[in-house]
This record gives structure tokens, C-alpha cells and sequence, in this order.
């Protein structure tokens, strides 16, 4: 197992003009009551534990008296234009129960839990820096994942919504070693669909902590779900195994699954799948990816160094020449799909990913 490093502090690049009027395209871009610097006026903070009295990383922050009513009155607000029509009817039924700031990683986020105080319901959402990558992530995972995504942008500040699910840590500490072998087979085919599509639209660093397990009940067993949770590093590093969840160590439980679990023939048709799926999905798109690919080769997302380094690894492991000639990081993303949509009208799976 590859001890991968990844850069220690990613810069933010901001959201492009050309950007901003694509999220407006598509009604990601709304004009929102509070940024992401106005939480950071808090006056206090305290550690939040876990359920074993361990260190979450999380801090819950307290405001004086004025700003917490200024703050929660437009924390409604955003919770209604990401859930709701932004109608604030609803306003009398919610609480803002809870802020709370995490110390830990790039994006340092802000998460805020909101209550219906009728019957005790409660979800999240994310207040964060607006930076391009994350939105191009957050992005190509609805169009190409399997799941829909819901998030705002309005200036330097991006709201998102909460992916609910199992930490992927925690899941294959205390979870996994109980799972039936029909559970581990299953969990090991996702795995193998996970990593593929990750590397296909390289979205980096999906350490175990970077993605949740969602289990779903499906007539009389439990069908495991992988999804990432951390778009910071989409087309960023450099190396091509940063793309691939395999070559972590985090993820190292995983992949000893799918060595046990899985034939290499599976593997190999489980690959062809999911480039099959995400294909059709770019087709299903078209219009729109085409759109976010123009806007990301007009961006910067990445150093030279990297652009360098990817760019010519990609070229080893497909032999394609386009990757060699791509100018920047969204040209990159741009050939990758093209070459996993070229080789899904031409059937010819051989020479994927």
C-alpha cells in the first residue's frame, strides 16, 4: 500500500465570472443572506466529543446576543432557499440548534444543525469558502455519481447540503468485521465502482474519512452505498494514484475485501460498468458538462508541476496523445471523458482506465 502524499494546503481559486453565470444557468448561484466570514465573528467556542469522549476536531462556537439573533434569523433563511422555496412561513418552526467550526483540513467549514421544533427533526448543512475545485467537484459528482447534489454559491461563500451516511473510517473499524459474507461481497463490488469512478472524473483523496457508507434496506437485505463527501481535491495533485482510493492506506481494509472477495474477472467487468454508466450519464448531460468543461479550461485549478506531472502519467497508462497536449487542468478532465465516452460508443472496453 502506497504511502500517498497530498499537498498539505491546497489554495483556494476563486469562482470565475464565466463560473458564477453557469451556476446562475443552472440556479446554483442565489443571492444569500449571510457569508461565510460573518460566522467568524464568534465570540467563544467549545470542544465537541463524540460518544466515546474522543476529539471530533469540531468546535461549537457561541455569538454575542445581537449577532446570534442577526446570525440564526439568516440561517433560516438560507436553510429555506436550499430545502425549501425560501418562503419564511416556516421560520416559526425552526431552531438553529447549533453552529459549529471545524479546525481541521482545507476547507474549515462551518456546519449548522437546524430543528423543526413541531417534531423534532433536524438536518444539516455546510457553510465554506467558495473555492472553483470545490465547486467543480460538487459539480461533476451530480452529473456523473449516482447521486444528486444540492448547493449554493453567491460571491466567496457555498452552501451545501449534508451527505448523510456511515464515516467510511468509522464504518470499516466497527462495522465491516460484522457484515455477513454476502455484506462484504457486496460492499467490495461498490469499492471496486467507487474507485473507478473517482479516478475517471479525478476527484482526489478519497481517503476513508473523505466518503460515508450508506447502508439501504432493499427487501430482506442491506445493500451498501459509497459516496464521497470531500470535493477539495477534484483535479488538483498531480499523481494519478491520488485519483484512485485503492493506493490509500486508509482504504487498505477495503482493498484486501476485494482482493478476498473478488475474482479478477469480476473486477474487470465491475470497471466496465461503472465507465458504462458514467458514459451514459455524460451523454444524458451533454449539454451541460460541455458547459462546466469550457468554464473549468478557462480556470486555473492546479500548478504547472501538477498539470505536468498528471498529464503525462495519464498519457502512459492510455497512450492517448491528447492528454499530452493539454494545456491545464480542465483540459485534462476534458480528455478523460472524451476517452471514456469514445470508448463506450465504440465499444472497444480494453483500452479504458
Amino acid at each position: 500500500m502506497d504511502d500517498l502524499k497530498i499537498s498539505k494546503k491546497k489554495p483556494t481559486y476563486p469562482v470565475s465570472s464565466k463560473l458564477h453565470d453557469y451556476l446562475q444557468e443552472y440556479n446554483r448561484n442565489i443571492r444569500l443572506p449571510i457569508f461565510y466570514d460573518d460566522l467568524l465573528r464568534f465570540q467563544g467556542s467549545i470542544v465537541v466529543y463524540d460518544k466515546n469522549d474522543e476529539d471530533t476536531m469540531w468546535i461549537r462556537v457561541y455569538y454575542n446576543e445581537f449577532d446570534r439573533e442577526e446570525i440564526d434569523l439568516s440561517l433560516k433563511r438560507v436553510y429555506s432557499i436550499l430545502i425549501s422555496d425560501g418562503n419564511e412561513t416556516i421560520f416559526k418552526y425552526l431552531n438553529v440548534d447549533s453552529i459549529d467550526y471545524c479546525t481541521f483540513g482545507n476547507s474549515k467549514p462551518f456546519r449548522v444543525k437546524v430543528r423543526n421544533i413541531l417534531n423534532d427533526n433536524y438536518t444539516y448543512f455546510y457553510v465554506k469558502k467558495a473555492d472553483a475545485s470545490r465547486v467543480y467537484g460538487l459539480e461533476l459528482e451530480h452529473m456523473l455519481s449516482p447521486y444528486n447534489l444540492n448547493f449554493l454559491v453567491y460571491k466567496d461563500t457555498l452552501i451545501e447540503e449534508h451527505i448523510a451516511g456511515i464515516p467510511g473510517d468509522e464504518f470499516i473499524k466497527h462495522m465491516l468485521p460484522e457484515c455477513s459474507h454476502a455484506e462484504k461481497s457486496q460492499i467490495a463490488k461498490e469499492f471496486v465502482k467507487f474507485n473507478e469512478r473517482c479516478m475517471i472524473r479525478l476527484l482526489g483523496d478519497m481517503r476513508s474519512y473523505n466518503y460515508v457508507i450508506v447502508p439501504i434496506h432493499d427487501f430482506d437485505h442491506v445493500v451498501y452505498k459509497i459516496r464521497a463527501i470531500d470535493f477539495d481535491q477534484q483535479c488538483y495533485e498531480g499523481k494519478l494514484k491520488i485519483y484512485r482510493p485503492q493506493f490509500f492506506k486508509e482504504n487498505f481494509k477495503m482493498v484486501e475485501l476485494v482482493k478476498e472477495k473478488i475474482q479478477k474477472e469480476s473486477i474487470e467487468q465491475y470497471k466496465i460498468e461503472e465507465r458504462s454508466i458514467v458514459a451514459k450519464r455524460m451523454i444524458s448531460y451533454h449539454e451541460r458538462i460541455e458547459e462546466l468543461l469550457d468554464c473549468m479550461q478557462n480556470d486555473t485549478l492546479s500548478t504547472p508541476e501538477h498539470i505536468a506531472i498528471l498529464k503525462e502519467e495519464i498519457y502512459n497508462y492510455t497512450m492517448d496523445v491528447e492528454f499530452r497536449r493539454s494545456k491545464g487542468m480542465g483540459q485534462i478532465m476534458k480528455n478523460a471523458l472524451d476517452f471514456v465516452k469514445r470508448n463506450y460508443q465504440g465499444m472497444n472496453m480494453k483500452n479504458f482506465f
